[in-house]
């Protein structure tokens, strides 16, 4: 392997590890990169994390500023609980001096000779040879250069200065002149472009995009960002996971024998289970009893609740007689509360994959439950193809050979009037249906499988319930009619019937 060829393939580190990701591993190291977004979208905290991670590795760095004084960049470092130390900041223009200028002279900032201010740049460069540098920003040069020719020859003046010096350098822009600066981006031997939308709903979208980085691959699409003390954090677009599918596709029980008989023996490992029905008739309790059981076996169990508060779910358990407090205090049961309009699809992705790692005593995740997947969509409204990312997440769990279950509540109660919020049923493996019937004057509810890709499932309907001692699934119930018509009455004798509790909470 040739010098360049050895330089060409070493990386160096963004300062975030999923960008770096993004990126197949990080920045080709001793290149000119172009970071370009509109004033907020997190072009100086990316510019300072950069920096930070090559200080660690005990790199020397510099943070050059035509915009921002000194004072304001440790200020945005104090923001986000980070020390500069090491990191040598240098102002390029004595605001002092300009001020003076503009207040006893007729000369604008324009006429400002540009060759001494990379001249200075220059010099530091000569004088502490770093190998990490942030040139902030390109808008300042722009009216320094007094023409587009001048501009662009100034800027191939610097990337022939800084390449072959073993530093890698950022270039950032705040496309103050409006559209895309294509001859810069032709110059750039990789563009990472960030932006930021308004929504109807919660906070604005942040997002990052890679628009090219010559040499390498890259995850290529809009990625969310969110920028957060600790610095800018980015979700990718897709879940990429390289380790090859170890589980059996073993049956995963409930812990019920009658739920197991009804479904074949129980749910494949891998495989995902809707649970559909109108509100209220214990899907979530359902989902909640292979979460407990999971938990006795000593396997992990991860709950992401979108519409139940932590206090309401454990008292909903607590009442079907479920230990779930004991179980989240021993680390095999734990709960990620998703907060409506505060998360973006590619978040709620990450945090998927990082709840089912192997926790610090080696157990990784056998069961996620999604509850329910009318608050994921009712979560993020503006975003487009949920079910497609949707998709996706269910492919990585199901790799990784997690059983997952996703609580759907239908509209209406029962009757035409029903319907679901989106037709999910191709996705998964499985369908548990939820019903109310009719008998004798009474309520009761219902119970079938319609479908188990897994296993030679039952196709009888049986009575459900919910009891302070837990679920309770009768004997096939055969003397229905209305089933197909959505209101399904039990014309049987009544002793074939379970006594409808006293309570029964979802």
């Amino acid at each position: 392997m040739t010098g360049e060829e050895r330089m060409e393939s070493k990386r160096v580190s963004t300062g975030i590890e999923t960008l770096d990701d993004i990126l197949c591993g990080g920045l080709t190291a001793d290149r000119l990169y172009l970071i370009e977004g509109s004033p907020g979208s997190g072009k100086t905290t990316l510019g300072l994390q950069f920096l930070l991670a090559g200080r660690e590795l005990g790199g020397t760095g510099i943070y050059v500023t035509l915009s921002e004084t000194k004072e304001e960049l440790l200020g945005i470092a104090e923001s986000h609980g980070w020390s500069l130390d090491g990191i040598h900041i240098h102002e390029l223009l004595d605001h002092e001096r300009d001020v003076h200028h503009a207040q006893y002279t007729m000369f604008e900032p324009s006429e400002v000779e540009l060759s001494s201010t990379v001249g200075e740049v220059q010099t530091q460069v000569e004088r502490l040879q770093p190998d990490r540098i942030v040139f902030d920003s390109l808008s300042e040069m722009r009216l320094l250069s007094q023409g587009a020719l001048r501009y662009r020859r100034q800027i191939l003046s610097l990337k022939q200065f800084f390449v072959g010096r073993g530093c890698t350098t950022l270039l950032l822009d705040d496309k103050a002149a409006g559209g895309e600066d294509q001859q810069l981006q032709s110059l750039a031997h990789g563009v990472i472009r960030l932006e930021q939308r308004l929504t109807d709903y919660g906070n604005e979208r942040r997002s990052l995009r890679v628009i090219k980085h010559r040499g390498s691959d890259f995850i290529g699409g809009a990625h969310d960002l969110r920028l957060a003390r600790g610095g800018m954090q980015v979700f990718p677009r897709s879940i990429v996971d390289n380790n090859p599918s170890s589980f059996l596709g073993r049956q995963v029980s409930s812990g019920l024998d009658t739920l197991d008989t009804l479904l074949g023996g129980g749910v494949g490992e891998g495989s995902s289970t809707l649970l559909l029905g109108p509100a209220g008739v214990g899907k979530s309790s359902l989902g909640m009893q292979f979460a407990i059981e999971a938990a006795r076996r000593g396997q992990r169990a991860v709950l992401f609740e979108f519409e139940e508060s932590n206090q309401t779910l454990v008292k909903r358990s607590e009442g079907l007689g479920f230990p779930l407090t004991r179980y989240m205090d021993a680390g095999l049961i734990s709960i990620q509360h998703v907060r409506a309009g505060e998360i973006t699809p590619n978040e709620f992705a990450l945090n998927v994959r990082a709840a089912v790692e192997p926790d610090n005593q080696g157990r990784e995740a056998s069961i996620v439950l999604i509850d329910s997947l009318n608050g994921y969509l009712s979560s993020m409204p503006h975003e487009r193809f949920l079910v497609v990312q949707l998709h996706e997440i269910l492919n990585y769990l199901g790799k990784r050979g997690i059983a997952t279950f996703l609580v759907v509540a239908q509209h209406g109660m029962m009757g035409h009037a029903m319907g679901t919020p989106v037709d999910t049923s191709y996705l998964a493996d499985a369908v548990i249906l939820f019903r109310y019937f009719e008998a004798s004057g009474e309520i009761h509810r219902a119970i079938s499988v319609v479908k188990n890709r897994t296993a030679n499932h039952e196709r009888t309907i049986r009575e459900f319930g919910l009891s302070d001692k837990g679920l309770v699934i009768g004997e096939p119930l055969n003397n229905f009619r209305g089933v197909l018509a959505g209101t399904p009455e039990f014309i049987g004798p009544r002793e074939v019937l379970l006594t409808p509790p006293k309570s029964s909470p979802e």
